[in-house]
């Protein structure tokens, strides 16, 4: 690390934040060096699409080579491009769903994709099957012989005893609801490209990234500042810092492969809902009310693989609870989407 933000107690600023966000460690800058050619990061403009590219950036950067970094998305927000340009990174303005447009995008040897839907799925489900099926394919066919690394969700996998440790890469899927089974869907045709086309993937299922800003344990902070009760039926969960998980994802783009391979980006522990809240609730000097009784099993993902290939996280999960209680109870910003991570049918 060039920078020591983890020792600090809070995060002042979203200029602080997002430099945080977006520092690379020394593995993903190695790991950037020995890369060939350039980056491409399709739906940047998403919550972890500005992070993940400025931070390829600074990677390559601090690698001291040559190599355009793109990020290509709709860009609703126009802070977010700007914010990527003045960190170095070229922005392109897509509808990834147009081929024509797509085809119009620059050659990348390394392809990042980050487009989906989740958020609005219920009574929305035709989008989200399209968005998240059919644009891969698009994706696939334009860059074929590329390198990809494709988000995928821990939710292609069913609820597990909590005793079992989380699920691993090799254990059958099974997803609950039309959100989760369009993202195995989107699995599946990247898995078909990177044989059919010979486009090495890696695919990487996420649980549960956070920043101050978003995530599970923002969703719990903010119930327990505001003295909501807490259901803890789904009652432990995965959390990693957004940070980690895109030093993880890039490193990634190293152990693509034929056929495609799985790894999970989660974090290192089974963590208890209730302790979690518990913990906001003594830094925060509020009551903690709870609902519900924990059920047996929950939706857990085993990073052993992803920790063996790509490091493993830098910033535990009290450092990112002592980070969030100081910005909730300081009313920063928030990006207000839940996650929703307590859901147990799978309607998002």
């Amino acid at each position: 690390m060039n920078e020591t933000f983890e020792a600090h107690d809070s995060i002042p600023d979203i200029e602080y934040l997002e430099r945080a966000l977006s520092t690379p460690t020394e593995a993903l800058v190695e790991s950037v060096r020995r890369m060939e050619g350039d980056i491409v990061v399709l739906g940047a403009g998403g919550k972890m699409g500005p992070t993940l590219a400025t931070m390829a950036r600074r990677a390559t950067e601090a690698a001291s080579i040559q190599r355009r970094v793109i990020a290509a998305s709709l860009f609703f927000e126009g802070r977010t491009e700007a914010t990527l340009r003045r960190s170095g990174v070229e922005t392109i303005r897509c509808d990834l769903l147009d081929p024509d447009q797509v085809a119009g995008l620059p050659d990348a040897a390394n392809v990042v994709f980050m487009a989906g839907m989740k958020f609005g799925t219920t009574g929305q489900e035709a989008m989200t099957w399209t968005l998240n099926t059919v644009l891969p394919g698009i994706v696939a066919r334009r860059f074929a012989g590329s390198r990809f690394v494709v988000f995928s969700t821990g939710n292609v996998y069913p609820l597990t005893p909590v005793e079992q440790g989380g699920s691993r890469e090799t254990d059958p899927t099974g997803p609950i609801g039309e959100y989760a089974s369009s993202c195995l869907g989107r699995e599946r045709v990247f898995e078909y490209y990177a044989t059919a086309l010979e486009s090495p993937t890696v695919i990487a299922r996420l649980n549960y990234a956070n920043e101050t800003r978003y995530g599970v344990l923002v969703d719990l902070a903010r119930k327990v500042w505001q003295e909501q009760p807490i259901d803890v039926t789904m009652g432990y969960v995965n959390v990693i810092w957004q940070g980690d998980a895109c030093a993880m994802i890039l490193r990634a783009l190293e152990h693509a492969s034929v056929p495609a391979l799985v790894v999970n980006v989660v974090g290192p522990e089974t963590l208890s809902v209730r302790d979690i809240a518990e913990q906001f609730g003594q830094l925060m000097n509020r009551p903690v009310r709870f609902t519900g009784e924990e059920a047996p099993d929950a939706l857990l993902s085993n990073g052993l693989l992803g920790y063996q290939r790509l490091g493993r996280p830098k910033v535990d999960h009290g450092q990112m609870i002592r980070w969030i209680a100081n910005w909730v109870m300081r009313d920063g910003q928030s990006l207000a989407i839940p996650t929703h991570f307590e859901c147990r049918d799978g309607r998002f």
